[in-house]
C-alpha cells in the first residue's frame, strides 16, 4: 500500500491558477499536467476547466477517493494515480474512452473497488494494478481488446482470472508475489507462480518459437501418465503458463 503521512495536516488544495502553472508540453507534443507528490488529498475539480489535457499525473499524493466527474476528462490518454490510498474507482472511469495508459499501482483497491465499467476502456493498452488487495478482476475486463500489458504483482490472487484468457492482444502480464498456485496432480509439486507472459505464435521470431516448442515437449515428456494431457485454452498461444519466463528479454 501507499506510503505517506497519516493523521497529518489537511491536504493541499489545487486551484486553477496552480494547475495552469503545472501544465507542460512533452517532447512528443502532449499537454501534460504534473501534480505528483504535492500532498493532495482531494481530486482537483478545477481540472475540468483545462481543455485539451492529454496526460495527468496525480501520483504520490494522499487521494482516497476518485470522484465520478473524472469521466468528464475526455481526451486524456495517460492517467497516473499510483502511490495514493485509493480504495475504489467510480463508474465514471469507464467514460475515458480515449485512455491508453492507466497506472493504479500502490493503492488500496480490493476487488469491490474495481467497477465493471473499467471494461469500457476500449483503447487501454497498459494497465498497472500492482500492489493492491485484489483477489479477483471484473469479468468485463475481457472487453479490453487493445490491452497489451497488465501488472497484477503483489496482490491477493489465488488463480489467474478467467477474463485474462480472453484478451487477444495481451503480450505481457506480471503476477509476481501473489498467493497463486498451479494446480498439478501431485499436490507436493504445487509451486507459486512467477512472471506469466502471454505470447502468440506470430509474435515470436523463429528461434524463440523453436525454443518454446522444445520447452513444451520437454515438459510434456515429464508429465506423461495414464491420462491424456490437458490442452490449454489459450488459442494461438505457446502454453504461456508452462513456459513463463522471469526474464522478458527472452521473448522477441
Amino acid at each position: 500500500m501507499a506510503n505517506g503521512k497519516k493523521g497529518g495536516s489537511k491536504g493541499k488544495k489545487i486551484t486553477l491558477k496552480m494547475a495552469k502553472k503545472a501544465l507542460r508540453v512533452t517532447p512528443e507534443g502532449k499537454r501534460r499536467l504534473d501534480l505528483s507528490n504535492m500532498g493532495i488529498d482531494t481530486f482537483p475539480k478545477c481540472l475540468l476547466k483545462l481543455t485539451d489535457l492529454e496526460e495527468v499525473d496525480l501520483s504520490r499524493n494522499q487521494l482516497r477517493k476518485i470522484p465520478d466527474f473524472i469521466g468528464q476528462l475526455i481526451g486524456v490518454l495517460w492517467l497516473d494515480l499510483h502511490s495514493n490510498y485509493i480504495e475504489q474507482l467510480p463508474k465514471g472511469i469507464g467514460q475515458l474512452e480515449t485512455l491508453c495508459h492507466l497506472n493504479l499501482c500502490n493503492n488500496s483497491l480490493d476487488s469491490n473497488g474495481l467497477p465493471a465499467d473499467i471494461g469500457s476502456l476500449k483503447n487501454l493498452q497498459t494497465l498497472n494494478l500492482g500492489m493492491n488487495r485484489l483477489s479477483a478482476l471484473p469479468p468485463t475486463m475481457a472487453s479490453l481488446t487493445n490491452l497489451r500489458e497488465l501488472g497484477l504483482f503483489d496482490n491477493m490472487l489465488t488463480v489467474l482470472p478467467e477474463c485474462i484468457h480472453l484478451l487477444p492482444n495481451l503480450k505481457k502480464i506480471n503476477t509476481k508475489r501473489n498467493p497463486m498456485t498451479y494446480a498439478q496432480r501431485d499436490a507436493k509439486d504445487t509451486r507459486p507462480t512467477e512472471d506469466v507472459y502471454l505470447v502468440r505464435e506470430e509474435d515470436l521470431c523463429k528461434l524463440c518459437l523453436e525454443k518454446c516448442k522444445e520447452e513444451r515437449k520437454r515438459k510434456e515428456r515429464k508429465q506423461l501418465s495414464d491420462q491424456s494431457l490437458r490442452k490449454g485454452r489459450f488459442s494461438g498461444l505457446i502454453t504461456p503458463n508452462s513456459v513463463a519466463r522471469s526474464n522478458q528479454e527472452l521473448w522477441h
